[in-house]
């Protein structure tokens, strides 16, 4: 069947008519007519995007699968902090396939977050438990990242140290991430024997160490944690999840935080992500732990609720301040990991631990029987073992037999996991010479006495009350219900890009050829990845206009970071090491200067003038300043006040004169695919948002990836990886990032091709267009480019309504009554709302939107005009529960149906918030991060 509509039409949420009548809603004759107006012509792209004709949904899905045939997904008991896994099939279809889950965003807005937050507090108290430390975050990006986040916190803390020690036994692409992270930091980086390092010597901060250790041996390390802190450095452990199961865990023998990969608790390989990485710590670090934490507060009426904690103390908030750039975190997969824990229990936990474990006793015991000699004989579930002049032959036998080992020399490496069989066991050891014959659990493990797990874990009720699967069913869905995501409406967060993430994108992760690989497969394995990687990158790079492109940043801070990292690379390497001075707009969002710290540069402010562009007086005088030192200028187009800059040549140009390289942050790419360019505007680097401009979903705040497009000069310096041929330098565990959902971006492209990416664009800067001309009846604009033209996004100006007691957070709450999620708030400037509407929305969506604005603004005037008590109002009591809105007492000077029901259409499919207004000011004073704070808090 042929399907008469392309995709295009599926995803632009308005046809060409209807996109004509939004652009002469806005006072122009045709959509050409105000991208024309719009959109300087000086940067305009004369000739159309070379990208492949589109395909069908399904045509896309057989070509893609045609490519990825070519992988073959062999067992692989590789480790190095991978391991596959189940995903149990309840968790997978009702999350991991669900856009009610992979749709939402940050949840900043916590009264419409509160099942995201539950999952992630339940995965805070997963990884508390199991490392018996104080405090955990709500995910980070991967596990090298994370050591990376940890030393930099025990960084800063530190008094005239430099160094950090790390254990040469620890996995690799964490040495690699960490090397990569210390250079432009000045920490002096000491790989090395345990027992070799000398901690009274006062120069180390931090001592690093894998528990079980990248050749699985568990040993005995609280002498070490005794002598590092006798030395004054904290102790970083690198764990794996599931031992702590059955290990003595890291706060019980003296580490001060602990990190790893939570990706063996449901979620698949992938090709080496996404997966959610961990931070645990001691309770004096906590406020210095970066990235989300989740705790618990109170509402308007008194009841328990969750939010963000510590919210404004997020890394990139602090700006050139900041020791992270971290701004995001992997919400969907740590929500799929706590949900595993949920679903087995501690017992369930359990079992799995000791089943790896007593699997790798009986293969230890198994080699050893037939002439091998083991690496140790105390280790949880990765058997190292020997084999001089064999290891070669051995690990090709495997591989010809359908398993794939780590290899190191004479040296063999063998990780089980939970899927391990006994029919499998049988079959990997007569490749070492064994009859073949299946190899069922030892009755024991090979784990030390003085290090087993004595104390308990996972007590809360929620890893204990559900058991089947209809109850698990059921408490997915009423997390689910809890939360407003794409599927229920729109979601008009400027610079978050909130699009449709289509079903045909979403369908190849799950995908065995997707899914079920590891990132350290042979090449040879892989080739259908490296094909579709390859043309993905060169669509990219035809997209951005630079020659070369890496996929291998994990998320937009990481492509920040990358791309600086390129900047600074390329200056040593000519000599100007020197050049440290970094300009960045005072406009810019805060993971610039972050990225700019942590990449060793120096923040330069740039002032942007009344109208929001870039001064170009105070740039040419900061860039003269400090030419004989002028690293880079970072800059986001279209601006960060959503508007297209005529002067964007000539600022490149100014920096370019005084040596500099010119870095575009790429947040606002949705307003430029196929009208404009990056490489031909001038940039030298620019990094993407694939989870914004190509589709890959927000997933409550992650995934996501960061790929860095570079021109020539540039190409030489992009991320390498230690484990492959490139020279090392990665930014991220696995050599390709987030590798498994860069098939949500290929399908994107490969669908729409050259003219709909263009109609994209366009169709989103009429739809901000419209919004705009809608709302400045109500609310002012605050910025206007050509034409009195906004890019792809809008800001309102809020303040005057400040002098009738009304703020920019209770529109935001106001909103939710509408069923809506507030617009981003006060950013680039405070007292205002950022809206983007993107091309996914219908107009019949944006008039919802801008009808409930409207609404608002009605009752803003009736508070100015004193027919609205100022403090007791629809505004300052939003948002409205159920509960409220149905109990005996109201008390209110206006009606219920006012409240509830604002506008009629409300009324046809209701969103009842969980919790009324959240106070964070509580939150923030009454730390509780745990689940079981919930109940202490009910008491």
């Amino acid at each position: 069947m042929i399907d008469p509509f392309p995709f295009a039409r599926r995803h632009l949420g308005s046809s060409e008519s209807g996109a004509c009548d939004l652009a002469k809603a806005a006072g122009f004759d045709s959509v050409d007519d105000l991208i024309d107006a719009a959109v300087p012509d000086g940067i305009r792209l004369r000739q159309p995007l070379a990208l492949p004709e589109p395909l069908s949904e399904h045509g896309a899905l057989e070509r893609l699968r045609g490519i990825l045939s070519a992988n073959q997904v062999l067992r692989s008991f590789i480790g190095m902090g991978y391991h596959d896994c189940i995903t149990p099939p309840v968790i997978q279809r009702n999350i991991l396939e669900n856009p009610g889950w992979y749709t939402a965003y940050t949840p900043y807005q916590a009264e419409i977050a509160q099942g995201r937050m539950e999952a992630l507090l339940n995965f805070q108290t997963m990884v508390r438990d199991l490392t018996a430390l104080d405090v955990a975050n709500a995910s980070l990006l991967d596990e090298g990242t994370a050591a990376a986040e940890a030393i930099a916190l025990a960084a800063s803390s530190a008094r005239g140290k430099d160094a950090v020690f790390v254990s040469d036994r620890i996995h690799p692409p964490t040495i690699d991430v960490i090397r990569t992270r210390a250079e432009p930091l000045g920490w002096r980086v000491i790989v090395g024997d345990l027992a070799s390092f000398d901690f009274q010597s006062g120069t180390a901060f931090a001592a690093v160490v894998q528990y079980p250790d990248t050749r699985g041996e568990v040993a005995d390390l609280a002498a070490l944690a005794d002598a590092a802190h006798a030395g004054g450095a904290l102790v970083i452990a690198c764990c794996d999840l599931l031992s702590l199961a059955l290990l003595k865990p890291p706060g019980e023998w003296g580490a001060d935080i602990a990190v790893g990969n939570s990706g063996r608790f449901g979620v698949p390989l992938g090709y080496g992500g996404p997966h959610a990485a961990f931070m645990a710590c001691r309770d004096a670090l906590k406020r210095r732990l970066p990235g989300r934490l989740v705790g618990i507060s109170k509402d308007r009426q008194g009841r328990p609720g969750y939010r963000l904690s510590l919210q404004t103390r997020e890394q990139h908030i602090r700006r050139e301040k900041a020791t992270s750039n971290i701004c995001t975190a992997q919400v969907l997969l740590a929500v799929m990991a706590s949900m595993y824990a949920v679903y087995h229990g501690p017992l369930g936990i359990r079992a799995i631990a000791g089943r790896c474990a007593r699997f790798a006793k009986s293969l230890g015991a198994a080699l050893e029987s037939l002439g091998f000699q083991l690496g140790s004989n105390a280790y949880f579930d990765t058997v190292w073992v020997e084999a001089p002049g064999k290891a070669s032959a051995i690990a090709k036998a495997a591989e010809k037999a359908g398993f794939n080992l780590r290899r190191e020399g004479d040296a063999l490496g063998i990780a089980l996991d939970e899927k391990v069989t006994a029919a499998e066991l049988g079959t990997l050891l007569g490749c070492f010479g064994g009859d073949g014959a299946p190899l069922g659990p030892a009755e024991g493990d090979a784990l030390p006495g003085a290090l087993r797990r004595e104390s308990p874990y996972l007590q809360h009720p929620v890893f204990n009350s559900y058991r089947s699967e209809t109850e698990m069913l059921r408490y997915l869905r009423r997390l689910e219900g809890k939360d407003v995501a794409l599927n229920r409406s729109m979601i008009p967060l400027g610079s978050c890009t909130m699009k449709l993430n289509a079903a045909a994108e979403m369908f190849p992760v799950s995908w065995p050829e997707v899914n079920g690989i590891h990132p350290f497969a042979p090449a040879r394995q892989v080739k259908g990845y490296a094909a579709m990687l390859s043309e993905l990158e060169a669509w990219l790079a035809e997209i951005t206009g630079f020659a070369a492109v890496s996929l291998q940043p994990n998320a937009g801070s990481q492509g920040e970071y990358a791309g600086l990292l390129a900047i600074r690379r390329f200056h040593q390497s000519r000599g100007d090491g020197h050049r440290d001075a970094c300009l960045i707009p005072v406009s810019a969002h805060g993971t610039n200067p972050a990225s700019a710290v942590m990449a060793g540069f120096r923040v330069v402010p740039v002032a942007c003038d009344a109208d929001g562009n870039i001064d170009l007086a105070d740039l040419r005088a900061k860039a003269e300043a400090n030419a004989a030192q002028l690293a880079a200028l970072m800059v986001t187009y279209p601006s960060t006040h959503g508007v297209f800059e005529d002067t964007i040549r000539e600022v490149c140009e100014i920096i370019h004169a005084a040596g500099g390289q010119v870095y575009m942050d790429g947040a606002n790419m949705n307003a430029q695919v196929g009208l404009c360019s990056p490489g031909d505007i001038g940039a030298d680097v620019c990094h993407l948002n694939l989870h914004k401009t190509f589709c890959i979903p927000h997933g409550g705040g992650g995934p996501g990836v960061g790929p860095i497009g570079v021109a020539a000069h540039l190409a030489p310096f992009l991320p390498g990886h230690a484990l492959l041929e490139s020279a090392g330098g990665a930014v991220c565990s696995a050599p390709y990032g987030s590798a498994s959902i860069c098939v949500i971006s290929w399908m994107y492209i490969a669908m729409m091709g050259s003219a709909a990416l263009t109609d994209a664009t366009k169709l989103a800067i009429v739809n901000a267009n419209y919004i705009a001309r809608r709302l400045e009846p109500y609310f002012p604009i605050l910025y206007k480019g050509n034409a009195d033209l906004v890019a792809h996004e809008c800001i309102i100006d809020l303040r005057p309504f400040k002098d009738f007691g009304v703020e920019v957070e209770d529109i935001a709450k106001r909103l939710i009554d509408y069923g809506f999620h507030a617009p981003t708030m006060s950013w680039p400037v405070p007292g205002t709302m950022m809206i983007e509407p993107t091309e996914s929305e219908s107009r019949a969506e944006l008039d919802r939107f801008c009808d409930a604005m409207i609404a608002i603004h009605g009752e803003i005037k009736a508070i100015q005009n004193a027919e609205s008590d100022a403090d007791d109002n629809p505004l300052k009591n939003a948002p409205h529960t159920a509960a409220e809105v149905a109990a005996d007492d109201w008390g209110h000077a206006y009606s219920r149906e006012a409240a509830a029901f604002p506008l009629a259409w409300v009324r046809e499919d209701k969103y009842w918030p969980p919790v009324a207004r959240i106070d964070n000011v509580y939150g923030d004073r009454n730390l509780v991060c745990t689940c079981e704070g919930m109940d202490a808090y009910r008491s």
